[in-house]
């Protein structure tokens, strides 16, 4: 029983996100259906279709879920069974944050067009979260290109990243105080920027729209002059977790894992406007 629950549960993390999930929620209802009036009504003539039909079903299944199959026997060829049970993305979620921020700063640096992009760490920034529109969307660097557009209604203010999504957009940011201030001629997007890294701990991410060059605030402080590659070490080092590298000792290690992960993702993302406030 154990090692059919584990193969169900396999299968059920493979299919999931695929077209296959609701045709086979489809499938089962009707064979639920069929056999509750079967059972229920005392239908001999559909119970003995219902027995019958496990035979056709053997070969529908093949037919039906022939993509899904296909693709999962491709991917056991090119790397083996590990694949099955362990599907770690290739860049963890602050990677894929950071790899989407250096490429929309490269290409709004060329672009001479200013941008603000503020990443919440432990410090809340539902204050300043609150002042801007609400977009709850995935982080992309077509997304940044689009808001920091000199001609859209968003570009004028900071987006705020908060748990691996752009929480909102336009928002308005506390100007520094300038005591820290080394050129006085700076201007408001970079003060926007040192202000919130002063009365927090978020890291702010600005491309000037004047010259073009990209910077880092942190703590109070900038690091100014910036290329793509040296603004991707300095995110790694201030923003990317420190995650232990364990290697999976056995083949259903990988399953316990996605397994956790599918336990938190429940509980953060759970009904009730009280789960949502805390994700």
């Amino acid at each position: 029983m154990l090692a059919v629950a584990v193969i169900i549960f396999a299968v059920g993390l493979l299919m999931r996100g695929t077209q296959a999930v609701p045709l086979l929620r489809g499938t089962l209802v009707v064979a639920l259906v069929i056999g509750l009036f079967a059972t229920v009504l005392d239908w001999v003539a559909l119970r003995w279709l219902l027995n019958n039909i496990v035979t056709t079903t053997l070969i529908a299944i093949p037919v039906i879920f022939q993509p899904e199959l296909r693709r999962v026997l491709e991917r056991v060829g090119r790397t083996g069974l590990s694949t099955l049970v362990n599907r770690n993305p290739a860049f963890s979620e602050e990677e894929q944050i950071i790899e989407a921020i250096c490429a929309a700063a490269s290409r709004l640096s060329e672009r001479r067009h200013g941008a603000l992009i503020v990443l919440e760490r432990n410090d809340s920034l539902d204050e300043f979260i609150s002042t801007g529109v609400p977009l709850d969307s995935l982080i992309s660097p077509q997304l940044f290109l689009t808001v920091f557009w000199p001609k859209t209604e968003l570009h004028d203010g900071a987006v705020i990243i908060r748990s691996g999504k752009v929480a909102s957009a336009a928002s308005v940011l506390p100007l520094s105080s300038g005591r820290s201030l080394t050129d006085r001629k700076i201007g408001t997007r970079h003060r926007a920027g040192l202000g919130i890294s002063e009365v927090s701990d978020a890291l702010c991410v600005i491309v000037s729209e004047e010259t073009g060059r990209i910077s880092v605030a942190n703590r109070g402080r900038m690091i100014r002059r910036l290329d793509a590659n040296r603004l991707r070490t300095i995110l790694t080092a201030f923003y990317t977790s420190a995650r232990p590298q364990t290697e999976s000792i056995w083949p259903w290690s990988g399953l316990i894992t996605r397994a956790r992960g599918e336990i938190t993702r429940l509980r953060r993302h759970g009904p009730g406007p009280k789960n949502r406030r805390a994700a």
